[in-house]
This record gives C-alpha cells, structure tokens and sequence, in this order.
C-alpha cells in the first residue's frame, strides 16, 4: 500500500482525523480497531472539493492522544502530520 498523510486533533473525549481519500481512512479504521476496540466512531465524511476525509473517534482512558500518535506512528503506511486537522 501506498503512504498517505493523516493529522489528528484531540477535541475533548474525540480526536478528528483527516486522511488523504475515503479507500485510506477506512483501512486505517480498520488497523486502529486490530490495536483498540472502538465502540463508536463518527462516520466517515468528505470534504467538499477535497480528497480529504474526516471522522472522529472516542480519545480518552485509556487511549489518550499520545498512544494514538504513537498507534499511528508504527503504522509504515501512516505520514502522521502535525497541521491542525
């Protein structure tokens, strides 16, 4: 597979996420749920006149933002941005 780039934002007990195409984010889902079971998670949108994609998932105890950096950073094909997302 191919890299794509993700940033994420903590935003209270969420962290919204935006990924480069709709076919990425859902893999990603898909290897964040084999690290962390999500009970829920916003749906995947997209972004109007973009190849970006957004959802948000629960980001708090015991996944706090550092371990989900982190989750992603051991990801090969995950190029983990700072930019606000």
């Amino acid at each position: 597979m191919k890299s794509f780039r993700v940033w994420i934002r903590p935003l209270g007990d969420f962290c919204h996420f935006r990924v480069d195409g709709i076919d990425n984010a859902q893999w990603l889902l898909g290897q964040l749920s084999q690290s962390f079971v999500f009970r829920t998670f916003e749906p995947i949108g997209e972004a109007e006149g973009s190849t970006h994609c957004t959802f948000q998932v629960p980001c708090h105890r015991p996944l706090s933002p550092a371990i989900l950096r982190k989750l992603l950073s051991a990801i090969p094909e995950v190029q983990l941005l700072r930019e606000p997302a």
